[in-house]
């Protein structure tokens, strides 16, 4: 999370590169909520909210408010907002351990759109179930690593380069990481972390099997249409890279180009080597996917 919230962060860069969650996946949050008997649409809040982008597709809701606690962020996402949602969207600076800002069973319904990870739950969900209304929802979603389908043989490259001791492994900030890779199985269940206040708990995953092993996975949902130097743009948004950086600036000036761009050449001579063909960095496109893990509960009415 400190990464995130240094002045320096680039949140606009980190907002045009990063998946966009699909429609499916609102659907489903939608659903789950107006299954409560007398379900109301009044308050949505989006926690760890970054530069918006979940928190903009809560409009089915007369009011909503994201937050989080980087104020560039927060900033970002003000900025990004058109001139006819600043009367139904908010942003707010704030943190899931500690929603002071909202009154008690003032909320209808919350989501957490890859921020989970980085949340005290023994304090967080607490506060969410303090917040919410009798019957109200909670969906909080995660994805894990970034693959692409159609080059299975490409997983090792990219699992090392994210994992591997002497590449980004040991610059992720902890446990954030391994509970975003594990699809957020080591978040504790809202009925044990909060007893007595939520009447439902589940876990729901999205993945193909080449990608995870998770519990009976849903179809992956979480794809996006890139050129492979989009990729490359993409991979530049990982906190551990810019962490690395810090630590190790002459990378940036390695005559192959820094690490994410020495990986992106690994992928595209793999795939030369293998098609037998030429790569256009700028023009041929992939698709890439990641695995996501969905968290859903709700308060006692």
């Amino acid at each position: 999370m400190a990464t995130f919230t240094k002045a320096t962060f680039d949140s606009a860069r980190y907002a045009l590169f990063r998946p966009t969650y699909p429609r499916q996946l609102f659907d489903a949050a939608f659903r789950y909520h107006e299954q409560t008997r007398g379900a109301r649409w009044d308050l949505a809040v989006d926690l760890g909210c970054g530069t918006g982008q979940a928190t903009t597709e809560l409009t089915h809701f007369k009011r909503v408010i994201g937050i989080d606690p980087s104020e560039g962020m927060v900033k970002q996402a003000r900025s990004a907002l058109f001139h006819d949602s600043v009367n139904q969207i908010e942003f707010a600076k704030g943190s899931a351990e500690d929603l002071s800002m909202l009154s008690d069973s003032s909320v209808d319904f919350i989501i957490a759109a890859q921020s989970a990870h980085w949340f005290h739950w023994n304090k967080a969900w607490p506060e969410i179930a303090r917040v919410l209304k009798p019957g109200g929802t909670a969906s909080i979603w995660g994805y894990g690593e970034v693959a692409i389908p159609k080059y299975p043989y490409l997983k090792p490259l990219i699992s090392d380069y994210h994992g591997g001791p002497d590449q980004l492994g040991p610059y992720w900030e902890q446990p954030g990481r391994s509970i975003v890779e594990g699809l957020l199985r080591d978040v504790p269940a809202a009925t044990e972390a909060s007893p007595g206040s939520f009447s439902e708990f589940r876990r729901i995953f999205f993945s193909s099997p080449h990608i995870t092993d998770v519990p009976s996975p849903l179809p992956t949902i979480l794809k996006k249409t890139v050129t492979w130097s989009d990729l490359l743009h993409l991979l530049r948004t990982s906190s551990a890279l810019r962490n690395f950086h810090d630590k190790h600036p002459e990378d940036l000036a390695h005559p192959d180009g820094d690490i994410s761009k020495r990986l992106l050449l690994q992928l595209i001579r793999s795939v030369e080597e293998q098609e037998g063909r030429r790569i256009m960095p700028e023009k041929d496109q992939i698709q890439v996917e990641w695995p996501l893990g969905l968290l859903q509960a709700r308060k006692k009415q």
